[in-house]
This record gives C-alpha cells, sequence and structure tokens, in this order.
C-alpha cells in the first residue's frame, strides 16, 4: 500500500504541475494564444460556476473518475453545462 507523506504535498504547486504537464502533452511548448489558466481550491462545480461569471467559455472533460463509466457527463460537467454563464464545451475522450 502506497501512502503519501503529507508534509511534501502542496496542494498548489502540485495541481499547477499537474496542469503544466497536461498542458504540455497536449500543445507542447506552442500554447494557444489567449489560453488563461487557473488553479483554485475548492469544489470543482462551485469554482466552475464561479469562474463562469467572467469567463469567455469554460472547456470541461465529460467526466471524471466515478463509479459509472457509461455516463455521458459526469456530475461536475453537467451542473457546469446547466448553470454556467458562458458557453460550456464538453469534450468527450475518444476510444483509442
Amino acid at each position: 500500500m502506497w501512502a503519501a507523506d503529507p508534509g511534501d504535498w502542496q496542494t498548489d504547486v502540485n495541481a499547477k504541475t499537474v496542469l503544466d504537464e497536461a498542458l504540455d502533452a497536449v500543445f507542447g511548448e506552442q500554447r494557444p494564444p489567449g489560453l488563461v489558466t487557473t488553479v483554485r481550491e475548492g469544489h470543482a462545480s462551485t469554482v466552475l460556476l464561479e469562474v463562469s461569471e467572467d469567463a469567455d467559455m469554460l472547456i470541461v472533460g465529460s467526466r471524471g473518475h466515478g463509479g459509472f463509466a457509461g455516463l455521458l457527463l459526469g456530475s461536475v460537467s453537467a451542473a457546469v453545462a446547466e448553470h454556467a454563464r458562458c458557453p460550456v464545451l464538453v469534450v468527450h475522450d475518444t476510444p483509442a
């Protein structure tokens, strides 16, 4: 069994690292002009709905790591798509 050392965990730093690695995997060093990223603490749908007030668009994945793999939308993407104050793009994973 693996256990993380809480002393090494820095939520904001680790989340930013994961975000940067994901963006590097998709775009390499050439990020789209105007792309703005932020890391914020809180429940995902609550935070996304808050930032939708001033956003031009939100882009979310179709589902997270929940137990219902056959669902088209997860709870966060469904809540954001229904209640956001800006357009929402829901990106679905493609089968390999």
